[in-house]
């Protein structure tokens, strides 16, 4: 039977959810409908998580967690369709320029959603890295070079993994902050939180 995995980072981002529907606690939780998987934080352990589990029995993965956003027209809290994502830190420094893995010719560094799942939400383009951005020159640069509106640490891995197999994807995100020199204050995890295990319960429900 095809269903449905759900990907995240953290049990902390999805455990209302999990609470909604009475699920036990573990890294990877299965169902009738559909399956959790929590892969830890970055993307290589969701690289080496969906590596363990992922295959053509799912009809589609949702990754959903929280992101930061360099887009202030995006409120916090507001929930986002991620279309398009890319590997922002693969390729070489050549003094102050950077040269992407396309340009270098060694593969493709950006993937897309092949899922319409949740048309309602806004489609937004983010980027994939390991260290979420925190200094401002760098945030000059990484807006001229890629022109992102999200950020996280995991969404191009799914991409890319569910590319390989070639099985839907869809990427929804709640945003947490905005992409500025590290301004815990100004931060509302809580409310991204809340707004995205609204929504999963929802969407779960309605499969």
């Amino acid at each position: 039977m095809m269903k449905l995995l759900i990907v995240a980072a953290t049990e902390a981002e999805i455990a209302q959810a999990l609470t909604h529907f009475s699920l036990r606690r573990a890294s990877f939780i299965e169902t009738e409908k559909f399956d959790v998987l929590i892969t830890g934080v970055g993307m290589v352990a969701t690289a080496f998580a969906l590596g363990q589990k992922l295959s053509n029995k799912y009809n589609l993965v949702l990754n959903v967690g929280i992101a930061g956003s360099f887009d202030r027209e995006i409120e916090l809290g507001a929930l986002v369709n991620i279309s398009q994502d890319v590997f922002a830190e693969l390729g070489a420094e050549a003094g102050e320029n950077f040269i992407t893995l396309p340009q270098l010719g060694f593969g493709e560094n950006e993937f897309s959603s092949s899922a319409n799942a949740a048309p309602t939400l806004k489609k937004v383009k983010g980027i994939t890295v390991n260290k979420v951005h925190g200094n401002a020159q760098s945030i000059t640069k990484t807006i001229a070079l890629y022109r992102p509106q999200t950020e996280s640490m995991e969404g191009a891995a799914v991409f890319y993994a569910c590319t390989k197999l070639n099985i839907p994807a869809l990427q929804v995100r709640s945003i947490s902050n905005y992409v500025e020199p590290r301004n815990r204050e100004g931060w509302q995890i809580g409310l991204a939180v809340q707004n995205l295990n609204e929504w999963l319960i929802s969407f779960i429900e309605k499969l």
